[in-house]
């Protein structure tokens, strides 16, 4: 569980730098669900570097839609 968790926060936190390119901002919303399924098996399996790669994932993520308007 703990890999996984490290695994899903590391393409999560990918998915988020990509959601960062305009236009690309809708990447987020699929982003923030696969991050949040991420600290839930970092949590699991008691990973701390996994849950704050999470939690700065769903961060970032959210932090961008509200930019964006949700869309861009």
């Amino acid at each position: 569980m703990k890999l996984l968790g490290r695994l899903f926060g590391i393409f999560a936190i990918i998915g988020m730098l990509l959601g960062m390119i305009p236009l690309l901002g809708w990447l987020n919303w699929l982003n923030i669900p696969f991050a949040i399924l991420g600290l839930v098996f970092s949590i699991l399996g008691k990973s701390k570097g996994g849950i704050i790669i999470c939690i700065v994932a769903i961060f970032l993520g959210l932090l961008r839609l509200i930019i964006g308007g949700g869309i861009i």
